[in-house]
């Protein structure tokens, strides 16, 4: 990479208010030829609280890889760009990783501009252990998959997180409940940094009763937590689990014995499909 080339700066920007935006991410989108942003009609007003000219490029998740070669063209030639997401810190849940990654092949530079995220400023607040937690990002959008996918996380110790959309937290919710059972705490942050911020820390089953009960919990944008598994609980239900399975493989293929195996007992299937010394 020549010495003039430019780089990439990957800008975190506000998840509420404008008026959020750091000095620094103000003046590097003020300094940059280029921003890369997700929704070019979302990044308008946050340009111009910015004070910035840079010429703007929609980026998602359709046209990364061609626009990746572009950008990366404009660096190598000396031009520094921006990367932005709607809100937040790129790349959570957002496009970017295949341009960043394509920057770095290309040996150019990149540097993070830190600034909010609301995965992390919901932890902040939630009040459950943050020492150690898992990041899922989004469920899958059918409940089915969504069952299987968190029935595979109900013995996980760590605290999980997720993001959900307004037209599906309700049944996200029931789903939550139904699998990791009414008992288990969790919280719900909505709107964070926003006017009608909420968190609502409760059991499962709580947090279900009050979203029924007042329509405009099921508004906006949301961060669900929920407390991780009891070490001896979880260690206890993949017990049972690698039992029932060694039961059902002696009858069924590794995969659809695991399978089963999971729905009947809320063990991780991966964890019991990997249990069997064939696999």
């Amino acid at each position: 990479m020549n010495a003039s080339a430019g780089r990439l700066w990957v800008v975190a920007t506000p998840i509420g208010n404008l008026d959020d935006l750091s000095p620094r991410a103000a003046a590097v989108l003020r300094s940059v030829a280029l921003v890369a942003a997700e929704d070019t009609r979302h990044s308008a007003p946050l340009l111009a609280r910015a004070g910035s000219t840079a010429r703007v490029l929609a980026l998602h998740e359709h046209n990364e890889r061609e626009q990746a070669m572009r950008i990366v063209e404009m660096i190598q030639a000396g031009s520094d760009v921006a990367l932005i997401s709607d809100a937040g810190t790129p790349l959570i849940s957002d496009p970017g990783f295949r341009l960043v990654r394509a920057v770095r092949e290309a040996g150019a530079t990149v540097s993070p501009v830190p600034g909010p995220c609301a995965a992390i400023a919901a932890l902040s607040v939630a009040g459950l252990p943050s020492d150690r937690f898992v990041f899922e990002g989004f469920l899958p959008a059918k409940s089915s998959a969504r069952r299987e996918r968190m029935s595979e996380l109900v013995a996980e110790t760590r605290t999980l997180i997720f993001y959900e959309s307004s037209h599906r937290i309700a049944e996200s919710i029931a789903d939550a409940v139904a699998v990791f059972g009414g008992d288990r705490n969790g919280v719900l942050a909505r709107e964070l940094t926003k006017i009608f911020e909420t968190v609502i820390g409760a059991p499962l089953a709580e947090i279900q009763a009050r979203l029924a009960a007042d329509a405009n919990q099921e508004r906006g944008e949301f961060v669900v937590l929920i407390a991780g598994a009891e070490a001896d609980d979880a260690d206890a239900q993949l017990a049972e689990g690698r039992r029932v399975f060694a039961l059902l493989r002696e009858e069924l293929p590794p995969a659809k014995a695991a399978k089963l195996a999971a729905a009947i007992t809320g063990a991780p299937r991966k964890a019991l499909y990997h249990s069997d010394g064939s696999n």
